[in-house]
């Protein structure tokens, strides 16, 4: 091996980088082919709108990377070859290893399951308070009344010259109090 990996502990959990949308593929053959026992590829499931209706997909959480616990010093040549896998990632001739604590929170997360699919379920439903991103009612704090189905849209409820109507809006244009995403667009 090079000596650029001479300086790392021998065994820990690796990012490998895979093909895109093969993560699953990646990681059955590091267990079949490489025989890596511990391989972790997390996955999530969601619904969203298409012109075909609402469709369930499912993705990697971490599109393009999986973990494996290996030897770095004896299974890199065994990883990098496997089918699906492009690489182990490395920064500046290290390849970094991911801690225990770090893997066994993400396992906890997916019911320590290798290939767990872990459903991710709206986080807007009825009786949320959103703010509106967007539109003439940029900065409304108001809550949703209604969800539309296989439209990507909400109702909420606003107070219009002293009365309390309701709305139909892109869910595209609202988010959460706090919520990462900005608050208002200008």
């Amino acid at each position: 091996m090079s000596s650029e990996i001479n300086h790392q502990s021998e065994s820990g959990w690796y990012v490998v980088r895979t093909r895109p949308k093969s993560e699953h593929i990646a990681a059955l053959h590091l267990r079949k082919y490489a025989n890596l026992d511990e391989v972790f590829c997390p996955r999530i499931k969601y619904e969203k709108a298409t012109q075909r209706g609402k469709v369930w997909f499912v993705e990697a959480l971490f599109p393009g990377y999986i973990f494996s616990r290996f030897n770095i010093l004896t299974e890199l040549r065994q990883v990098n070859a496997t089918s699906g896998v492009t690489g182990v990632l490395r920064f500046a001739g290290q390849y970094p290893q991911i801690g225990e604590a770090t893997i066994g929170e993400l396992r906890t997360a997916f019911q320590n399951k290798d290939d767990a699919i872990r459903v991710v379920e709206p986080c807007i439903k009825e009786g949320t308070e959103i703010v509106v991103t967007g539109g003439a009612m940029v900065g409304l704090k108001t809550v949703v009344t209604r969800l539309l189905p296989g439209k990507d849209r909400i109702r909420i409820l606003m107070e219009c010259l002293g009365q309390e109507r309701e709305a139909e809006i892109s869910l595209e244009s609202v988010a959460l109090p706090g919520s990462i995403r900005r608050e208002v667009q200008l």
